[in-house]
């Protein structure tokens, strides 16, 4: 899939007499009728309210790279096993940290040999964004005689799934966004609207902190505390989720989603130095608030991941 690499001039919807006209930004009828449209600094985003309509675009069906925010697809394929059971526990292999320092991706420290449960290794791939913890999910959940067909078959599935959403701007190419996986703002917001409605997954993306017990190899107990690197979280009033994602060619994303008064909205900022400025913006938009300017973000402890 081609990567825009050159600013793409923005769309606007508008309607009159029921014809849709092209403008810029888009901003469909659902949006607050008092709401100012947002001025965002992200390369493409987008707001959809809780049916999947647009309230907000900015080159929302751009080609963007994913990073991180692929790992909410390879938790929704997880999830999406048969008869899964949230208990199982799967033993960290050396591998897996090797993994994260061959590439150097972001790490939920995973100890060799510790026993973990699916449930455990979801909070660990996708709060600290732990790459190590991916990497025990797609290694386990993969179908193959070694451990490359088995990542092979799980990247299959996550474009499968991928496909049978409709998401066509998204190509899976890792399970964890570190390759040339590209998405669009719309596909992973539609994404993640899709994913939340797995309560599961919905519980594991609003935590904040998680902390964890698992055998050690040497028969201990390993203890384990997580933080989640979305700041939005405990910043902005009513988010509730969902995944940040940064690496160089990407820069700084987040898909996020939040809910007041029984109204839900999800969203997408892809490349944003002010990824949480501009999410809080377009929550602003879509639920008619003035909370963005005062937003004060979440400091995440030193040491804590950061992605």
């Amino acid at each position: 899939m081609a990567v825009a690499t050159q600013p793409r001039r923005a769309a606007v919807v508008a309607v009159v007499g029921g014809a849709l006209l092209a403008a810029s930004p888009v901003a469909a009828s659902a949006a607050p009728a008092a709401a100012r449209t947002p001025e965002v600094a992200a390369k493409s985003a987008v707001l959809l309210d809780g049916n999947g309509e647009t309230l907000f675009g900015k080159s929302e069906d751009s080609d963007a790279f994913t990073a991180s925010t692929a790992k909410i697809m390879t938790a929704t394929v997880v999830l999406d096993q048969p008869d899964l059971d949230l208990d199982r526990q799967i033993t960290v292999d050396q591998a897996y940290r090797d993994y994260v320092t061959d590439n150097g991706a972001s790490t939920a420290d995973l100890q060799t040999g510790d026993k973990l449960t699916v449930e455990q290794l979801l909070h660990a791939a996708l709060l600290p964004s732990g790459a190590d913890a991916a990497y025990a999910l797609v290694d386990t959940f993969g179908e193959g005689a070694t451990r490359a067909e088995r990542v092979q078959d799980f990247v299959g599935d996550m474009n499968a799934e991928a496909k049978e959403l409709g998401l066509d701007n998204s190509t899976f190419e890792t399970f964890d966004g570190i390759g040339d996986d590209t998405s669009s703002a719309r596909d992973l917001a539609t994404l993640a609207l899709h994913s939340m409605k797995n309560q599961t997954f919905a519980n594991v993306v609003k935590t904040q902190t998680y902390e964890a017990e698992a055998p050690a190899a040497n028969g201990n107990t390993r203890y384990y505390t997580w933080y989640n690197t979305n700041q939005l979280l405990g910043s902005y009033d009513g988010a509730i989720g969902v995944k940040t994602g940064t690496t160089t060619q990407a820069g700084p994303c987040l898909v996020f989603a939040a809910e007041r008064d029984g109204k839900t909205v999800t969203g997408a900022v892809m490349n944003s130095a002010e990824r949480y400025e501009d999410a809080a913006k377009l929550l602003d938009y879509g639920f008619g608030a003035d909370d963005a300017a005062t937003m004060k973000l979440r400091k995440l402890p030193s040491g804590a991941e950061r992605d």
